[in-house]
């Protein structure tokens, strides 16, 4: 297990080049069907994030109006000016911000604490797995399309905020991810796939620039009529 995760870290631009690093900053063009259904619409426009590495905070700009922006961290979601007023916001434990998200339909503010802990996920994999509390073993190969990706299960402490606790991450011959399996634990506990590809190399980290995130069926096979989020990233910037 130990072998491939460092093999897996290496792939994706190593520890070593990853502690170097603090935040990284990204154009992100993002939308699908769980915004609609979760009666937030997300519009095609880009927006400019910035995600910190080494704890889970984030924000998004323009949000709401050309002057706002969002302030995301574990246990408080904020709607900002440029300029730091807040707007609105929402605290408390990660437990109380995800049951107020089960509510039928989501506020302006349930989406961005969504946006935060999801697009922090993405732009932090697989390095996280490094952080202290994440319990991994290595699981099955998932077989598809005449490839074989070998999967590690993640099981987040309960200080971080994501999708659910325990989340499946498949990875190809060249140990970059290629898929991850998790649930919407905020929208029903639906489960999905997202696929990840169209990868860049950016100050010696290797990511994936296109997300694709599907209603999975019980087979694990994809409900390719339902694609629930896309993403895009682009004009990325660690430093």
């Amino acid at each position: 297990m130990n072998n491939f995760l460092n093999s897996v870290f290496e792939a994706h631009g190593g520890l070593k080049r990853w502690g170097e690093l603090t935040k990284v900053n990204v154009t992100i063009v993002s939308g699908g069907k769980l915004f609609e259904l979760q009666g937030q619409p997300q519009d095609g426009s880009p927006r400019e994030m910035e995600v910190v590495l080494h704890q889970e905070h984030a924000s998004m700009r323009p949000y709401g109006a050309p002057d706002q922006q969002t302030n995301f961290s574990t246990e408080r979601i904020a709607i900002e000016t440029v300029h730091g007023e807040v707007i609105s916001e929402r605290t408390g434990s990660i437990e109380i911000l995800h049951n107020h998200m089960k509510s039928k339909g989501w506020d302006a503010i349930d989406r961005a604490y969504f946006n935060g802990y999801a697009n922090w996920t993405y732009l932090t994999t697989p390095f996280f797995m490094s952080m202290p509390g994440m319990g991994l073993s290595q699981i099955a190969p998932w077989k598809e399309d005449g490839q074989s990706w070998e999967g590690i299960r993640v099981t987040f402490p309960p200080n971080i905020a994501t999708h659910n606790q325990i989340q499946d991450f498949y990875f190809g011959e060249d140990f970059l991810l290629r898929r991850h399996d998790y649930f919407i634990d905020v929208a029903g506990d639906f489960p999905a796939t997202q696929y990840v590809f169209d990868y860049r190399e950016v100050n010696g980290i290797h990511l994936p620039t296109k997300r694709r995130a599907y209603k999975r069926s019980e087979d694990g096979s994809l409900m390719k009529e339902e694609l629930m989020v896309y993403i895009d990233y682009s004009n990325i910037q660690f430093s």
